[in-house]
């Protein structure tokens, strides 16, 4: 079995590790001029955001060369992920292969523009985590299939978050918006950590260039919290406690 994953604060990597198999992280297979995979199994761990699929996840999709006869996709969610079930079964059937088991696990929601990590944090316990996980390994382990209904309603919602994820929160428009302020000491752990090769840090400078992923790795996994944004919802930094932070910079190198 090969478990793909995409993290930044670490949520993916330990649901990756719970499921098991040989673990490969998306960014780094990303850096390679082709990607084949061929295994029984074969699946993919990653966030939602914005109800979707993180874009960076949807270009490993189209370039990489997957056989398997059983593909499964799992989510790390922290309020909801409205249609992202069908996004994958989608998303999948885009480059040729047929989704057999999709579900999600709700864990901490790092996106600071809407929510305050501290409370998250404090919720955490309530989410039952290691309870949710139980079930999706049950379920993988004994290769158990899903069915994703596909509506037209399902279809249009689907173009219309994608769009709007890749307007509003991707790219260049959110990498100009991130400030460092005075505590920064150009360590470069942020560069280190950033999944898209998108921060050039110098004696001088840290410059964000414009291919964000809006993973906010480098905002959390700051030592000195210098990296911020416009707007947000707390203070509070969040890395998984069971993942460190070399862990994150070895997935994302």
């Amino acid at each position: 079995m090969i478990t793909c994953y995409f993290t930044a604060s670490g949520n993916c990597l330990y649901v990756a590790r719970k499921i098991g198999g040989t673990l490969l992280s998306i960014p780094r297979l990303m850096r390679q001029e082709t990607i084949e995979l061929e295994d029984e199994a074969v699946g993919i761990v990653c966030p939602v955001y914005n109800v979707e699929i993180p874009m960076m996840v949807r270009e490993f999709m189209r370039k990489a060369r997957i056989r398997t006869d059983y593909f499964f996709f799992i989510y790390t969610y922290g309020e909801g992920f409205g249609e992202a079930f069908a996004h994958a079964k989608l998303a999948a059937e885009e480059v040729g292969l047929k989704l057999s088991y999709v579900n999600a696990v709700q864990m901490v929601d790092k996106f600071i523009p809407y929510f305050d990590m501290q409370k998250q944090i404090d919720t955490l316990p309530q989410k039952n985590v290691e309870g949710q996980l139980e079930i999706v390994c049950a379920d993988i382990s004994a290769r158990k299939t899903v069915d994703v209904k596909i509506t037209a309603i399902t279809k249009a919602q689907m173009s219309m978050y994608h769009k709007k994820l890749a307007e509003r929160w991707l790219r260049k428009d959110t990498a100009l918006s991130y400030t460092v302020n005075d505590d920064c000491i150009h360590c470069g752990i942020c560069a280190k950590v950033c999944p898209a090769d998108n921060i050039t840090v110098t004696a001088e400078s840290v410059e964000f260039a414009g291919d964000c992923e809006v993973c906010y790795a480098c905002l959390h996994n700051c030592p000195q919290h210098a990296i911020h944004m416009p707007l947000e919802a707390g203070t509070a930094q969040f890395r998984n406690e069971h993942v460190t932070l070399d862990d994150i910079i070895e997935s994302n190198q």
